[in-house]
């Protein structure tokens, strides 16, 4: 079973696959697309082992030749080091604007080799194979691509859609458990930002799609995506209803800045804690009842997520040093953060005027949890 999810953006539209078995239909799949049948993989040392001969095979079936770079896996490959290497590769493999890149792997590699496809001869196609729940829910699908900076994560990069997203299910089998519990959390973020029965329907089901019912996998995906393309159709460049999409996300990213972008935190489970926290401050502001941001821990804790900043190990700065590092988040406009806050399950909006004792009460009481 294949589902398509279709990305309406004009000219730049394209369609997300999801299903069981799509790297051994690569070729066939990418090949339309191609006006001469090869095509350039990047990747990294972790997926290289795992799924790069798969996608050669899947891709020379349908008569398309690949050659491949494998970079180092992990977030700190998302540097203008390794984005310097990739484009020099890329020309050295004498890649064309109508060539097509491919990225196989998950959030890094997506995000780093969307860029360099962005800025490679002012802008090359790419197809994304993302490897992983998270980078099949979200960073695989809607054009944003970037590196890090040390000022912060994601501040250096392009929007740029691909042309083609493959979200193999198959490939989660090999995701070790703390990183499918960790893509989980951008899985949950979209049943808390807009769709109160998708929620529901995850503390039904998460369980059972976490120990590997592939149906209910790709009904998570597809739901996912589906949610995501509405509203980069709406938003493509986050000049208003694509910021929902950051829900937990500026607790997330000056967490991450905290732990040093490390495997002390991974990012979903950054967004996990974030999730929660952007709860506990709309409760605090009287937006949505006190008992909603227990109902969203419980539902991680029930599955093994992590859900307070008690679950992070080592130390974390204070409250004002964790609201400085919210400062360098991409959202901050005219100095001024921007929350994604929520009226309940389902119920979220961007608010610009949060009071900053608020936010700084909240992170206290989550740091004396600790």
């Amino acid at each position: 079973m294949t589902e398509t999810v279709r990305v309406h953006l004009a000219e730049r539209s394209y369609d997300i696959l999801i299903g069981e078995g799509l790297i051994g239909r690569a070729g066939d799949l990418i090949g339309p697309l191609l006006r001469r049948k090869r095509v350039a993989i990047v990747t990294d040392s972790s997926v290289a082992p795992l799924h790069l001969d798969a996608l050669k095979a899947g891709l020379a079936a349908g008569g398309v030749e690949a050659s491949a770079l494998v970079l180092p896996a992990g977030e700190a490959t998302k540097s203008w080091e390794q984005l310097s290497r990739t484009v020099e590769w890329l020309l050295a493999e004498k890649v064309e604007r109508n060539d097509v890149v491919v990225a196989l792997g998950g959030g890094v590699i997506g995000d780093l080799v969307g860029f360099a496809a962005a800025i490679l001869r002012r802008g090359v196609r790419f197809v994304q194979v993302p490897t992983t729940l998270l980078a099949q829910v979200d960073s695989s699908v809607g054009g944003k691509t970037a590196i890090n900076s040390p000022a912060g994560k994601n501040l250096i990069g392009a929007f740029h859609q691909p042309s083609l997203v493959l979200a193999d299910v198959s490939v989660l089998e090999t995701l070790p458990r703390r990183d499918f519990l960790a893509g989980y959390g951008e899985v949950m973020k979209y049943g808390l930002l807009g769709d109160a029965s998708f929620f529901v329907w995850l503390e039904e089901n998460a369980l059972d799609m976490i120990d590997g019912d592939v149906a209910k996998r790709i009904h998570a995906v597809k739901r996912s995506c589906e949610m995501k393309a509405e509203i980069v159709a709406r938003d493509e460049t986050e000049q208003g209803d694509r910021a929902l999409l950051n829900l937990g996300h500026t607790f997330c990213h000056a967490l991450e800045a905290a732990t040093g972008y490390s495997d002390r935190l991974l990012h979903g489970e950054g967004v996990s804690i974030g999730c929660t926290l952007a709860f506990e401050l709309s409760a605090k502001l009287g937006l949505c009842a006190q008992e909603t941001p227990s109902r969203v821990r419980a539902h991680l804790a029930e599955v093994g997520a992590k859900r307070d900043l008690a679950d992070i190990p080592g130390d974390l700065p204070d409250a004002a040093a964790l609201l400085t590092l919210m400062g360098q988040d991409k959202k901050v406009i005219d100095g001024q953060l921007r929350f994604v806050l929520a009226r309940g399950i389902g119920e979220a909006f961007v608010d610009a005027n949060v009071p900053t004792e608020a936010v700084l009460d909240v992170l206290q009481g989550a740091l004396a949890g600790r």
